[in-house]
């Protein structure tokens, strides 16, 4: 099976076809064993690569770098303060800048606006690294992930994700299990839920391709039988600590602990989390959330317990951020 996917920007899953994921998937399981061999071959040799980060990131910004080293290409790393963007520069004129000197460009920030921008005027690859909407990158990750972990056919596997479902994640996470045929459970108090426009698209997707689609209120009807649960922080960065107090309170039947993960009826359920996580007081975060809400000081969207259980796979997710952003720069890079 192989696909010619150059030049292609990775802007939403919606961007491309069951088959073409598939393709990236298979790739992806390639080039891991690949480096794990130590048979890889540099497919990206003389490209260069943009690196936007209005975010501060760990993962997707090491990802980005160490596959790009190990496929030859050599990269550039913009942060909010070491380029003109949004201060002297609109995106658009900085994107029909850094299309004539990089083959590739990545961002990640704060609105899928820009990202839009920078593949249309750019004229070079995009790769969405996350933005308010959608986060693709990362759904390759979560679903190589899941099939490495379970011993079944891809469309067989259940999985839920719980918490605040209106922006990337849970956008991200129904649409890319309603592409591939999957058991999607999203778990999310009613006014916490992705758009009903959305969930409209998601629906008309699963018809086509076999997919079951569950939108939920209720946590434990969510995580029934399922394989694995996702879930993320409750909080975004950048919003006040008073959006914490409705917040909590919403999301509270939500929280990934003991419970839950028992919930499922599975016990071989395993969980999942895009990270950083806020599962203890070890972080500024955390400590600040513990002292108004001592109900929390043993984690917030996940419990210490479980996230220092054997069912936590979230490290292996990580990892394999750097194998699928791989085989998305060589499908859409190399010769």
């Amino acid at each position: 099976m192989a696909f010619n996917l150059r030049h292609r920007s990775f802007l939403k899953e919606l961007d491309f076809t069951p088959r073409e994921l598939h393709y990236l998937l298979s790739l992806a399981r390639d080039l891991k064993q690949a480096k794990y061999s130590g048979t890889e071959v540099p497919c990206l040799v003389g490209k260069n690569i943009a690196l936007i980060f209005e975010k501060t990131s760990t993962r997707t910004r090491c990802a980005f770098e160490v596959a790009a080293h190990d496929q030859g290409a050599h990269v550039t790393y913009l942060d909010p303060s070491g380029s003109q963007i949004g201060h002297k520069e609109s995106m658009k004129d900085t994107a029909r800048v850094l299309g004539r000197m990089f083959d590739a460009i990545e961002y990640r920030g704060f609105s899928q606006k820009m990202v839009e921008d920078l593949a249309q005027y750019s004229g070079v690859p995009v790769y969405n690294g996350l933005t308010d909407i959608w986060h693709p990158t990362q759904m390759l990750a979560d679903v190589l992930t899941m099939t490495e972990h379970a011993n079944k056919p891809l469309t067989d596997i259940a999985y839920a994700y719980v918490g605040d479902a209106r922006y990337n994640m849970g956008n991200s996470l129904m649409i890319i299990g309603c592409l591939l045929g999957m058991d999607v459970r999203i778990g999310a108090p009613k006014n916490l839920q992705p758009d009903q426009k959305l969930i409209q698209e998601a629906q008309k997707i699963a018809q086509e391709t076999g997919a079951r689609l569950l939108v939920t209120d209720d946590a434990k009807v969510a995580v029934k039988g399922v394989d694995f649960i996702h879930t993320d922080v409750w909080v975004s960065m950048g919003e006040p600590i008073e959006a914490w107090d409705q917040r909590i309170k919403l999301l509270m039947p939500f929280q990934v602990n003991k419970a839950l993960i028992e919930a499922s009826g599975n016990k071989k359920v395993k969980f999942m989390h895009c990270l950083p996580a806020f599962h203890n007081t070890e972080t500024k975060v955390g400590q600040e959330i513990a002292k108004t809400y001592p109900e929390l000081i043993n984690g917030i969207e996940v419990t210490e317990a479980i996230f220092e259980s054997g069912c936590n796979i979230a490290f292996e997710q990580a990892e394999n951020r750097m194998h699928t952003i791989k085989a998305i720069m060589v499908a859409t890079l190399g010769d």
